[in-house]
């Protein structure tokens, strides 16, 4: 059940707002930004409350300002779960701007899962409307765009049909021990081959380049086989334990999860053998399309884009358009590896619905030319497309074009967003996905993949967008008032009274008498900012 969304402010938290204790300038930017927008909580609340029977019964869970909010601050500050949770419950300045004040804060865990339920349409609502106001706010009149690919990794190793095979034979072997413990009784017909596939798949390693012309094929064909024993091992353990039941209704789930989780990963490993199989012991060139590149993220993608340094990644395409501002107006989680050249219509459809009009001038790099392109671009009303020509010869006019201060203008506003890649790559934590694909090894769709790991993506855009919105507004002197203010200032009377003191109340109990949530510390931090009068 989700918390009410304005709960009552305590009396030390509102003798603590009288101390002065500020947040920092860019924490509190985004702040008063998100107390007027609604329509984000909503849409939250809707996504925290789907699938819900009476979503109002059960256990107090996280509202929904403090699931946004919490999420924005970790990705603004690039932190895992555990850290998000202990700079929460340690400063008050995080606390006032997460919405929990002296509440308890949850473990690390009840922020996973409450962000993993966010939806990708959720998530591209909030974007759209951080941009809709700063359209509103006129911080961007959408004459410039210019856009890029790049490609963000998934977080699995490097691939290999040796390591592969390793992966199915512990991970299968594991998962058996595990319904072992639960149905509480010795399983018949399943042995522990781990030792022998690590021995294989090590010996496969360090093999030299003369070595594997001659040995490979013989250490592959025992490593398949090994592992053809323990996922056909597997499956009849599986049927054996169809009837199994625990002692409660938790051990009965328990056994139901795990049989589901062996029958998805010997699946997953019958296309593991096949593809070693067919690639080393028949010589077979196996498509892309059909290889698997990891067991636990069997969504991830092998990307080529021709760099020298990295001539292959493993994970997933992403599309980004910026404005004139430094606002992230677009971006897209590619499926596959499509050409960059595919993206320029689709670029400046989306343009024109946020904007009204198309760009005045495009920006991208030889990736995204094609004549279809620069008509499509001309034809939509774009004046200076700068996309310069990628391969055959340049006629006269093209050079003419290219060496004109309009079209090299264009293309030094263009290298701007390689800038901005490379601070998401450095500070927002955007080169890897350290999210999982699915919940509990489950295989899902990419959309699903969107939900759960790639929220950092959307996120992250999402607050470098709140940040360069809310200081431009500053700077034109237009503040956004702050409901939270009001709201204090409504209950100043009711608590000036009672109050008073309770600060020292709090300082002289002893440790275990404190509130939860509060300790010692309150108020201290790197966050805190003191107000000097």
């Amino acid at each position: 059940m989700a918390r009410i969304a304005k709960p009552q402010i305590s009396f030390a938290d509102w003798e603590l707002l009288q101390q002065g204790i500020l947040l920092e300038p860019l924490l509190q930017r985004i702040s008063d930004f998100l107390t007027d927008q609604e329509e984000m909580v909503k849409a939250v609340r809707r996504d925290l409350e789907r699938g819900q029977k009476n979503p109002g019964t059960g256990r107090r869970g996280l509202t929904p300002q403090q699931v946004l909010r919490s999420l924005i601050l970790k990705h603004v500050k690039n932190w895992d779960f555990r850290e998000l949770r202990e700079r929460i419950a340690d400063g008050y300045t995080l606390r006032q701007f997460t919405d929990f004040y002296c509440q308890l804060v949850p473990k690390h865990d009840a922020f996973n899962r409450a962000f993993n339920r966010l939806t990708p349409q959720t998530l591209q609502a909030v974007n759209e409307l951080v941009v809709q106001a700063a359209v509103d706010l006129g911080l961007e009149d959408g004459q410039k765009l210019r856009v890029d690919s790049t490609v963000v990794q998934t977080d699995v190793h490097h691939p290999t049909d040796n390591t592969l095979l390793w992966d199915v034979v512990r991970v299968v072997t594991r998962l058996v021990g595990r319904l072992a413990e639960a149905v509480q009784q010795r399983i018949r017909g399943f042995r522990n081959r781990t030792r022998a596939a690590r021995r294989r798949m090590q010996e496969i390693q360090r093999l030299t380049p003369k070595e594997r012309h001659e040995r490979q094929t013989e250490k592959y064909r025992e490593l398949i086989g090994v592992t053809e024993e323990v996922v056909n091992s597997a499956r009849k353990v599986v049927k054996q334990t169809r009837k199994a039941r625990g002692k409660n209704l938790v051990a009965d789930m328990t056994i139901s999860e795990l049989r589901k989780e062996i029958g998805h990963y010997c699946e997953l490993g019958d296309r593991v053998i096949d593809q070693a199989r067919r690639r080393v012991l028949q010589g077979e060139q196996v498509p892309n399309a059909e290889k698997i590149y990891s067991i636990f993220e069997t969504h991830t993608d092998l990307i080529k884009r021709g760099k020298v340094q990295t001539p292959i990644e493993f994970g997933h395409k992403v599309f980004l358009a910026e404005s004139a501002q430094g606002l992230i107006t677009q971006y897209e989680v590619l499926e596959g590896n499509p050409g960059d050249d595919q993206q320029v219509e689709p670029s400046l459809e989306r343009h024109k619905e946020i904007f009204g009009h198309a760009p005045a001038l495009y920006g991208s790099d030889r990736g995204f030319f094609s004549e279809t392109n620069v008509k499509s671009c001309k034809q939509n009303g774009v004046k200076v497309v700068c996309i310069p020509q990628r391969g055959g010869k340049k006629t006269a006019k093209r050079k003419a074009y290219e060496k004109s201060p309009a079209f090299k203008q264009g293309q030094r506003f263009r290298a701007g967003i390689e800038g901005r890649i490379s601070v998401l790559f450095r500070g927002r934590g955007m080169k890897r996905c350290l999210a999982e694909g699915g919940e509990g090894g489950i295989e899902t769709s990419v959309v699903e993949w969107e939900v759960r790991g790639w929220s950092a993506l959307v996120c992250l855009l999402f607050s470098t967008r709140i940040f360069i919105s809310l200081q431009s507004t500053e700077s034109m002197g237009d503040p956004i008032p702050s409901n939270q203010a009001k709201l204090v200032a409504s209950r100043v009377t009711l608590l000036r009274n009672s109050a008073a003191g309770v600060l020292d109340l709090l300082v002289f109990l002893p440790d275990r008498h404190i509130r939860p949530g509060i300790g010692k510390r309150i108020g201290e931090g790197p966050n805190a900012i003191k107000a000097h009068s």
